[in-house]
């Protein structure tokens, strides 16, 4: 069964057509959908899911009690030896819903590092997301280190250095480089 991991950046509180589209295609498809608890775009995620009658879904938190379950569905937590309510404690279940899914659907405004690392993620698994960028009400595919650059360009450069500085963004871009590399190689020795 595919299983489709569905987030975005916080301050996103209305779906945007085209993402209620790909919403409805995914539950038509019977796949099976991960969703956090956060406010923003997991909550209007869950409206919406709720709005199709969807039961195919799992809801993941932090901790021991979500913070939003709209559509009561069950609920996976996550344990984390983080300080409640720092990045790092809900960094742990986007980790685990990373690799639970087989693809990622993402909400971003070009500058929440929370989706950019949900992405992330899912690229260092060699899975691909789609992303729709909001403000340029467009879905962008990152498949590989090339396709994540290209997204990080609808970034500010102000953006970037935040982003650098909470999830060490070109540290990260930089290591998917050296294993896309690796496994090229590894890929090209095969083949002599």
């Amino acid at each position: 069964m595919t299983t489709v991991f569905i987030a975005g950046s916080i301050n996103i509180k209305n779906l945007d057509p085209k993402v209620k589209e790909r919403t409805n295609n995914i539950v038509v498809s019977d796949f099976e959908v991960l969703v956090g608890d956060a406010g923003g775009a997991d909550t209007s995620i869950q409206e919406y899911m709720l709005s199709l009658e969807r039961s195919r879904s799992t809801m993941f938190c932090s901790g021991s009690t979500p913070r939003n379950n709209l559509g009561q569905w069950p609920a996976r937590t996550v344990d984390s030896k983080h300080s409640k309510g720092s990045r790092a404690f809900f960094t742990e279940k986007d980790v685990v819903m990373a690799e639970a899914a087989d693809y990622g659907l993402m909400i971003w405004d070009a500058k929440s590092t929370g989706t950019l690392s949900n992405v992330i993620e899912l690229l260092s698994r060699k899975k691909k997301s789609l992303v729709f960028v909001n403000k340029e009400k467009e879905f962008k595919v990152v498949g590989d280190v090339n396709q994540l650059e290209e997204l990080i360009t609808f970034m500010s450069d102000h953006a970037k250095q935040k982003a650098n500085e909470k999830i060490k963004l070109f540290d990260r871009i930089s290591s998917l480089k050296h294993d896309q590399a690796n496994f090229l190689f590894d890929d090209f020795s095969r083949l002599s």
